[in-house]
């Protein structure tokens, strides 16, 4: 990886529950990538959920416990990393808010959320990142999620990087900014507004004439990857990290192992 950041940093890494249960690969990546930019990366044991599940189901009470825990367990670093703008979003935008009521925690939420990045804006933005040295032959077409763009600006980011991927050819879909129909539990309340919403997707991934999926959420990638091989479509689907880091040599998502 060209032009790492000159001093070390101690980054610690928010794994998301995501990854940590179903694609742990992508955490994998995302320390790859961190300590190839001249990183020193930890991932604290006691992390578990950021509490968004809790807090976008109007649970207060468990939403502030376990944001609570996660300060605890991350605030002694330089960084927070997260390979989610879902995940990222919650601890940099939410934390704060959620902690208003209380004084001391609310100040601690602050400092906290300062210090708190989604993984691709980290190394572009924060470590000057501009290279990551990978190869990957395909075409292939970023989906931009939700939270990631509309509450941190994720979305040059991961594509300056993409672009300096040897082999990899870029195919923008139309909409690519629109909601992949995921939402966390949007999916489970509206199944048949996400069905739609979902199928609008890959028509547009199908006439980009990508046969690869790239995106920073793994919910909305298992979104996309479940809907595409229900309707037979040959598509592969991998976090961008795993591509940045060169570990594509796992089964796609939603793909059957060997």
């Amino acid at each position: 990886m060209t032009e790492p950041s000159p001093t070390v940093k101690r980054v610690g890494l928010f794994v998301t529950c995501l990854v940590d249960a179903m694609r742990p690969n992508i955490g994998f990546a995302a320390v790859s990538l961190l300590e190839a930019a001249g990183c020193r990366v930890e991932v604290p044991p006691q992390q578990t959920c950021c509490g968004q599940p809790a807090y976008n189901s109007g649970d207060d009470k468990d939403a502030i416990r376990l944001a609570k825990q996660t300060i605890i367990a991350l605030e002694d670093y330089d960084y927070v990393v997260a390979p989610s703008g879902s995940c990222a979003a919650m601890l940099k935008v939410h934390y704060p808010g959620l902690l208003r009521h209380d004084d001391a925690w609310h100040a601690r939420a602050k400092k906290f959320a300062e210090k708190c990045f989604e993984l691709t804006s980290f190394l572009v933005d924060q470590l000057g990142v501009k290279d990551a040295q990978a190869d990957y032959h395909g075409t292939a077409s970023y989906h931009d999620s939700c939270s990631g763009l509309r509450e941190l600006g994720v979305k040059p980011q991961p594509r300056k990087l993409l672009e300096n991927v040897s082999g990899l050819v870029l195919s923008e879909m139309d909409d690519a900014e629109v909601c992949c129909g995921f939402g966390g539990t949007f999916c489970v309340k509206y199944p048949d507004i996400s069905e739609k919403m979902l199928d609008d997707k890959l028509a547009n991934i199908t006439a980009s004439g990508a046969d690869t999926v790239l995106g920073g959420d793994l919910g909305c990638l298992l979104n996309i990857a479940g809907r595409a091989s229900r309707r037979g479509h040959d598509l592969k689907v991998y976090h961008v990290a795993e591509v940045l880091a060169d570990m594509t040599d796992i089964p796609a998502i939603g793909k059957p192992g060997k």
